[in-house]
């Protein structure tokens, strides 16, 4: 008797696991067509990426007669020539240090206004808050494109049109509405409890906002940092309209000047192109383990 419900345990045990199992296969079998798709959608951006990082290692008389994955294959012909041709172009170099002094100070200044006025929206009490907070967040409706003329005429008037201000004020006033907005959202979310505890022990705003505020935003701020980062160094419209043809103007406008009307030069893309994507690549490789909760933090509290 005993023998029986032994072997019928463990007949039980046996048919559990194979219905486990076949649940399990069945939950892959559902997800299978969602893997799929973000299979084709990585494949679309990563294959064109791949192919403009191998032309870029070519002569123009490979790139005219085969392409790009037949140099995967021996015999492989890589050759620098094109990245000394855009390196030895003139205002290439300077450029390049341009959108640096472009794109630091830029991040810099709307990361600190915006940490310090989401941190107001969210746990200061003043007048009006909720009415600024819906004028700033609503100013994200406003196309960039109708504000260029009337604000580079403020520029030219105040003599700052040409210089590095001017894109810095510039690219601080787009972003700011939907940085503050993010920011506030996962300021609002943090634990009340940690400020009224700081507030009785007589800690002011300034001591709340360094001390408490910032450290616990950092996952937030840090994936803000990647959004305004590639935004400023990947800019042309905004450059090319208040810089023009200063010697302040980025890569990014210098880029523009590689290739003639006549299209001659447009080998030189290439290199130019994977220059511009290395700093804000590492930057994003940096700070990736931020990116996702701080973005998903952000956007789901308060």
């Amino acid at each position: 008797m005993s023998s029986a419900r032994v072997e019928t345990r463990r007949e039980t045990a046996r048919v559990s696991t194979a219905a486990d199992a076949l649940g399990s296969w069945g939950r892959q079998l559902q997800r299978l067509p969602l893997h799929l798709v973000i299979i084709i959608f990585v494949a679309i951006w990563i294959v064109p990426t791949i192919g403009l990082i191998v032309n870029s290692f070519r002569s123009v008389g490979d790139m005219n007669q085969a392409g790009w994955w037949t140099t995967l294959f021996p015999p492989h012909s890589f050759t620098f020539a094109s990245y000394q041709q855009v390196l030895d172009t003139e205002n290439v170099v300077p450029s390049i240090f341009n959108s640096i002094l472009i794109t630091v100070p830029a991040t810099v200044i709307q990361l600190a206004i915006a940490t310090m006025g989401a941190y107001a929206f969210a746990w200061m009490k003043f007048p009006g808050k909720d009415i600024f907070f819906i004028v700033i967040v609503g100013l994200m409706v406003v196309p960039i494109q109708m504000t260029l003329i009337p604000v580079l005429k403020i520029f030219q008037l105040t003599g700052l049109a040409g210089t590095f201000i001017a894109v810095w004020l510039a690219h601080s006033g787009y972003g700011l509405p939907f940085e503050v907005f993010l920011l506030r959202n996962y300021l609002g979310g943090l634990p009340r409890e940690i400020f009224e505890s700081a507030e009785v022990d007589g800690a002011g705003h300034a001591v709340r906002f360094l001390r408490i505020a910032v450290p616990m935003t950092v996952p937030a701020i840090a994936s803000l940092t990647i959004f305004v980062f590639l935004g400023v160094w990947n800019d042309l419209l905004v450059s090319l309209t208040y810089l023009g043809s200063s010697p302040n103007r980025p890569f990014t406008v210098v880029i523009t000047q590689l290739v003639t009307s006549l299209g001659g030069g447009w080998q030189f893309l290439t290199a130019a192109a994977v220059l511009q994507m290395s700093l804000p690549l590492a930057v994003f490789i940096f700070l990736q383990r931020y990116f996702v909760r701080g973005i998903t933090s952000g956007s789901v509290k308060g």
